[in-house]
């Protein structure tokens, strides 16, 4: 039917052209962004899991870097717990010397020995006072125990608590002792080889404590990867088929163009006839 007030061909043509457009701005809009999920109009359900998804991943991550200050903080105890066994295990050598009735009548001998067993002591405080990680005390007894939030909930599971044991003279009773007497030496020599035994307990309870963490920073890597992916699967363009999609609706874009322009012409066709 030819019409010259209402050229509903050219309507349709447009129309269609329109949806041409609206469709090619949105694979343009996917293929410069890389993403197939830009807004929630884009994919309202979708949108929403992106979200969920992406909260997850950041939670899996915040977890990981706590997970390796964890490790970093337990190290740095335990490298200052072996300086000061190797210490305990030299006061102990001297003790033992100097529990030698032969050594020990010798005052000269007996007063050097005693200075360096003092001095060996005066070591451990100073290891335990200066041992800290980002301001934190570790040896000197003022933090009993650290937590660590090493997952992505509130959960129980999710967070490690270590308990940190003081390893000051005093905490390790081995302050106060001297080795100038063959009895203080023998004496000495029973302090100092129970706080040798209480320090190395400490240590393997903090590389126990390591090894853990240690095995669930790998799990929470693991399950950031596995997130990461679906989250990507979710939200990221296929560039191929976006590619192809692109293609199509330039073609369909130029078709429609060339129709509608054929359109327009109808109603100078219904002229013709009058």
């Amino acid at each position: 039917m030819l019409l010259i007030n209402d050229n509903i061909a050219a309507l349709g043509a447009e129309n269609n052209l329109d949806a041409t457009d609206n469709a090619m701005s949105s694979v343009v809009g996917q293929l410069s962004s890389g993403l197939q999920i830009q807004t929630a109009a884009d994919n309202p359900a979708g949108y929403s899991i992106a979200q969920s998804l992406q909260s997850e991943i950041n939670g899996y991550g915040a977890a990981e870097s706590n997970a390796q200050t964890a490790v970093s903080v337990l190290q740095t105890a335990q490298g200052a717990m072996n300086q000061q066994e190797a210490i305990l295990q030299q006061a102990n050598t001297i003790a033992t010397e100097a529990a030698n009735t032969t050594t020990a009548g010798n005052a000269t001998a007996a007063a050097a020995d005693n200075q360096e067993f003092q001095s060996l002591i005066a070591q451990l405080d100073q290891i335990a006072s200066s041992t800290s990680y980002a301001g934190v005390s570790l040896l000197n007894g003022t933090n009993p125990s650290l937590t660590f939030q090493v997952g992505p909930t509130a959960s129980t599971s999710d967070a490690v608590s270590v308990n940190l044991v003081a390893t000051t003279s005093a905490s390790l009773s081995v302050s106060g002792l001297a080795i100038n007497t063959v009895a203080s030496a023998t004496a000495a020599m029973t302090a100092v080889q129970t706080a040798i035994s209480t320090l190395a307990s400490a240590a393997a309870a903090l590389g126990s404590s390591q090894n853990q963490i240690q095995a669930l920073s790998n799990n929470v890597t693991v399950a950031q990867q596995n997130l990461s992916s679906a989250h990507a699967d979710l939200v990221d363009v296929n560039v191929a088929q976006a590619t192809s999609q692109f293609t199509s609706l330039q073609i369909l874009e130029q078709s429609g163009i060339s129709v509608l322009s054929q359109a327009q012409q109808l109603p100078q066709l219904a002229l013709k006839l009058i």
